[in-house]
């Protein structure tokens, strides 16, 4: 259950169970302790620089991640990205204010040793006692859901399939037979909905799961006051989640109760937050790569005739039209009604702008545009108006992911979505990512992205 809640309808979490409420602690807690633990081994005085770096950290990676039910390898593999990418923030900050020289060298060598390993042993630790605690008999909650349905079969499934979250599923309730559900599977089929207060009441039913098309209004509200008279706890899980939620949270108009089923994640503060970063990461790379960019704008112009820069009609934010710059790569400049994506030794491509599209140096233009407030340093990577205009007709939610600003790399670009789509298939699968990034932005995430883009970029070979 806990990951259709995390995928599907975060806004349903107001009040945070124990285990996730541990789960939020335990990285940056984790990072702190081991930190601690070296400062004192060390013999070192835990003063105030040590608190005040322990605060960053606590900031920088709160809340933690869930790996309860995670591949051993996701889970090892994401630790250590992360810790990096934390590790590379603090190194470059700590540098760049004077703050590194206050620490001792062997307690930072030490720490970035430990500090991985002290968060893998917690994860492991947590994964072996919460299953054991959570099955004992005093804290096991038997639960009931009404409505055999798919979301009601699907919910059924993520009770099952997670151990920790105490929860021992009993069966369904619906009104139809088993030869009317259809194929429904060997699911056990307590009786119609008439029988669920009685079954509550005489089975001391703690949780019950109501799934059950928002129709079916009138025989809710019966079931409703029938429970009344019990003392399970009762959710409603009604039938808009099958459908796929970008941002879903609740909200309120004078009191009335709005359901937001598609929105942006960048309002109010994590609006500011993205703005902030963009601006400061889009003016610190541009200081640094500088040379560079002049560099190339010189190879351009000595390599072929055309202009340096390619200026090509893009969908940024809600969908308009906007501006991207590129150093140009091609001897054509194609900006109109069909344009053919580039392939492998494709002959427009020029000999120095093969090198560039390689290394992805012919985009450093576009933090320009970051700074333009045209695209953001991550988000679903802009596609030529001509590519949009045919794929928002193919790919259902396509135009979705124009909530956000373009991003000069994005989730599936460091997920193997690079370079040329070939198949509508594989559209959608850089499409279903850039909705991934839509329902679970957060700045931890896109500081991982720009750390696995520089990673990869070099070895990449989508990219042509």
């Amino acid at each position: 259950m806990d990951a259709v809640l995390n995928r599907q309808h975060p806004f349903l979490k107001s009040r945070l169970s124990l285990t996730r409420l541990v789960i939020s602690f335990l990285d940056p807690l984790a990072l702190i302790a081991s930190l601690l633990a070296i400062g004192w081994y060390f013999e070192e005085a835990i003063g105030a620089p040590y608190i005040i770096l322990a605060l960053i950290v606590f900031s920088l990676d709160f809340p933690g991640r869930s790996y309860m039910t995670a591949r051993f390898g996701v889970m090892l593999r994401d630790v250590l990205l992360g810790w990096l990418l934390l590790a590379f923030i603090l190194l470059f900050f700590g540098y760049a204010s004077g703050y590194l020289k206050v620490f001792p060298p062997e307690v930072l060598r030490n720490w970035a040793i430990l500090a991985p390993v002290a968060q893998i042993c917690c994860h492991v630790l947590l994964r072996t006692i919460v299953p054991r605690v959570v099955s004992m008999g005093a804290n096991v909650r038997r639960s009931v859901i009404v409505g055999a349905n798919d979301l009601g079969l699907q919910l059924s499934r993520e009770i099952s399939e997670s151990p920790y979250l105490g929860t021992r599923f009993l069966g369904f309730f619906d009104d139809r037979s088993r030869n009317r559900l259809g194929n429904i599977g060997e699911v056990t089929l307590l009786g119609p909905m008439c029988d669920v207060a009685t079954f509550v009441r005489d089975q001391g039913i703690d949780l019950i799961y109501l799934s059950l098309p928002m129709t079916t209004q009138p025989r809710i509200l019966n079931l409703l006051d029938d429970l009344a008279d019990t003392t399970a706890s009762v959710y409603f899980v009604p039938d808009i989640f099958v459908t796929d939620l970008i941002q879903a949270r609740m909200d309120d108009i004078n009191g009335m109760p709005v359901v937001a089923v598609c929105d942006t994640p960048f309002s109010g503060m994590n609006g500011l937050i993205k703005r902030t970063s963009d601006i400061v990461l889009a003016l610190l790379i541009l200081v640094l790569v500088s040379p560079f960019m002049l560099a190339i704008a010189i190879g351009v112009r000595l390599s072929s005739p055309g202009p340096i820069l390619f200026r090509q009609r893009r969908y940024g934010l809600d969908g308009k039209e906007i501006m991207v710059y590129k150093f140009r790569s091609m001897s054509v400049m194609e900006d109109g009604r069909d344009i053919i994506q580039a392939t492998r030794n494709d002959a427009r491509i020029t000999p120095l702008g093969s090198l560039l599209r390689r290394t992805s140096l012919d985009e450093l233009p576009q933090f320009i545009n970051v700074l333009q407030g045209r695209m953001s340093i991550v988000g679903p990577r802009p596609h030529a108006v001509a590519h949009n205009e045919m794929y928002r007709k193919l790919i259902r939610g396509y135009m979705v992911r124009h909530k956000v600003k373009p991003g000069i790399t994005g989730w599936a670009q460091v997920n193997g979505l690079r370079g040329e789509t070939r198949t509508l298939d594989k559209m959608k699968r850089r499409i279903d990512y850039d909705l991934e990034y839509l329902r679970n932005w957060s700045l931890k995430l896109d500081l991982m992205i720009i750390m696995r883009t520089i990673l990869i970029v070099l070895k990449d070979r989508n990219a042509y």
